[in-house]
């Protein structure tokens, strides 16, 4: 015979355990269960272990969605703000850093506690290392088979997250459930992840491996991001990279601005008429690693010779070259060390206000499984938590 369950939340995610608390704190007898051994991995490895949780300024702009105005109301609903003073309620330390980025003082540890305190109530019960084989639509609610068990449910919750991060035990589990009840699946690719580049930048840029500068990358689509650029011994990284991926296609070429904070046109202007025999890569090592410009001009991207030498419309294309540096990246790391996965769950079938599918009643989609990709900086999070927190006002 099934055990009875007003609510099966299917990952004990952040998007899991915070519809898990909210459901509980309603009365609502509730089942949260998950293949992984602990609830939580993602967020206890993420932000370096000290997780990434908020941002101080979030807006639905700070999303990817193919339909941009879904996200407003589940942030409106339960808003960073309301995630900050849960975070403060605990007693949990947290500083900021750039963009407003909000990080644990102490340990992302503190994130999964105070949570898991939340689901701390009668009415909540989990399950973990268990594996869900079969989801059945009942007439009202849905049967699954848990292991060896059956279960029944009223309101079913997929939290199964995105691709990202297999090791963590990332699978496409979600997207099974959404097209077995007739939903569309938009393409997945990975987000917020490293470059890699072509065989022979690869080889030119290797030595730089460790080396990060400031700048400023243009995706094709016109998306600027003002980070910090990374040389890996595969390829690109730096919070600049990981934006831009999420705009990027296969193909396309990213166009960066090697020094944003730098009025280059004065610096070798200046040092042609106060050093003249000055040559262009001792100029360039004051604003640039040294390393790199001898890169530059070993690619025959730039020619080393006394400032003199220079007639002004060289100099101009030497500024044009080092604020329009281009390159096509060979691909990305993909899903191995992504931090989110574009696309999911097309957000046309769920309803904005609840996370309830329009057409399947009872069913829910909460967090990254679905078509809703942050920025870096504790975006994702965000989400997670205001699509969670009003999942469980409904189910």
């Amino acid at each position: 015979m099934s055990k009875k369950f007003d609510v099966v939340i299917i990952g004990a995610g952040a998007a899991g355990l915070m519809c898990a608390a909210e459901a509980g704190k309603r009365g609502r007898k509730v089942l949260l269960v998950d293949h992984a051994k602990k609830p939580g991995r993602k967020i206890l490895i993420s932000g370096g272990g000290r997780c990434n949780f908020t941002n101080y300024d979030v807006s639905a702009s700070n999303y990817l969605c193919s339909n941009p105005h879904f996200v407003k109301s589940a942030l409106s609903q339960y808003t960073n703000w309301d995630f900050i003073s849960l975070v403060s309620k605990y007693q949990i330390d947290f500083e900021e850093r750039d963009h407003g980025q909000l990080f644990c003082l102490d340990s992302a540890k503190d994130i999964v506690s105070m949570l898991l305190s939340e689901c701390d109530l009668p009415t909540v019960e989990q399950r973990y290392q268990v594996d869900v084989h079969d989801i059945k639509q009942l007439p009202q609610g849905f049967e699954l088979q848990l292991g060896t068990d059956h279960v029944q449910c009223d309101s079913l919750v997929i939290a199964t997250g995105g691709l990202s991060m297999p090791k963590l035990g990332a699978t496409p589990f979600g997207y099974k459930v959404a097209e077995q009840f007739g939903l569309q699946v938009v393409s997945t690719v990975a987000g917020l992840v490293p470059f890699t580049l072509h065989t022979q930048d690869k080889q030119d840029f290797s030595e730089l491996s460790g080396i990060a500068i400031p700048a400023e990358i243009t995706a094709e689509d016109g998306t600027v991001f003002k980070e910090a650029l990374l040389f890996t011994h595969r390829g690109l990284s730096g919070p600049a990279v990981l934006q831009i991926s999420s705009f990027w296609t296969p193909g396309q070429k990213v166009a960066i601005n090697l020094l944003p904070d730098t009025d280059i046109e004065e610096l070798l202007t200046r040092s042609k008429e106060k050093h003249p025999n000055q040559t262009l890569k001792t100029t360039l090592s004051k604003v640039l690693p040294k390393r790199f410009i001898d890169v530059l001009v070993e690619r025959k991207e730039l020619v080393d010779k006394p400032l003199k030498q220079f007639n002004p419309k060289e100099l101009e294309a030497v500024q044009t070259h080092l604020e329009n540096w281009q390159i096509v990246p060979n691909g990305t790391e993909g899903y191995r060390t992504a931090e989110v996965t574009l696309g999911g769950v097309n957000t046309d079938h769920i309803s904005s206000k609840t996370m309830e599918c329009k057409t399947v009643s009872g069913l829910y989609f909460v967090g990254e499984v679905m078509d809703v990709t942050g920025w870096l900086g504790g975006f994702n999070f965000q989400w997670a938590w205001s699509s969670g927190f009003v999942a469980g006002q409904w189910v």
